[in-house]
This record gives structure tokens, sequence and C-alpha cells, in this order.
């Protein structure tokens, strides 16, 4: 059993950790998680700010089954198969 946290900004992963015991392991997400950090963080003029380093979050830790190493890719996995979901969402978000 591992211990799974996301790292976000503004509600947009950009890295996976795991911990199983004393084994950690981080998985960063692909490029495009983070043009989408930076173009929602322009859009809302925060590039460069302090409120642009107070939008991220590690989300509450969550146990899955299997080792660091096996929870941290899958759960990467799952967020890069839903990135245009995440996607449409943020872009949603500039309306409001």
């Amino acid at each position: 059993m591992a211990k799974v946290s996301i790292l976000s900004w503004a509600d947009i992963p950009s890295v996976v950790e795991a911990r199983d015991g004393e084994e950690r392991h981080k998985v960063e997400l692909s490029a495009r998680f983070q043009e989408l950090i930076d173009m929602a963080a322009m859009r809302r003029g925060l590039a460069g700010t302090d409120a642009y380093l107070e939008a991220w979050r590690r989300g509450r830790p969550a146990d899955r089954p299997g080792s660091a190493r096996e929870v941290a890719e899958a759960v990467a996995a799952e967020l890069e198969a839903r990135f245009e979901t995440i996607r449409t969402d943020v872009i949603a978000s500039f309306g409001t």
C-alpha cells in the first residue's frame, strides 16, 4: 500500500508523488501540463507574482495498493489520459 498525493497549480496537476515506507517515487507530468499552467497563470495575470506561488497545492494523500513506483506511475497515466478534460475545464473557467 502506498500513499499518493498530487502537486497542482490551481487544480491543474503537475507532479505525482507516492511513498511506501521508505520508498518514494515522483513522476512529473508531461510538458503540456506545465504549458497549461503557464497559459492559465498568464490569462489570470498571475505569472511571476506571489499569487502564482500561492496557487500551488499538494493534495491530500490517498492510499492505493502497490509500490510507490507502481502507484505514482499509474496515477500519472490516469492524469495524462484525462488531459483533454482537464484542459477543457481550465479553458471554460476563463469565462467566469
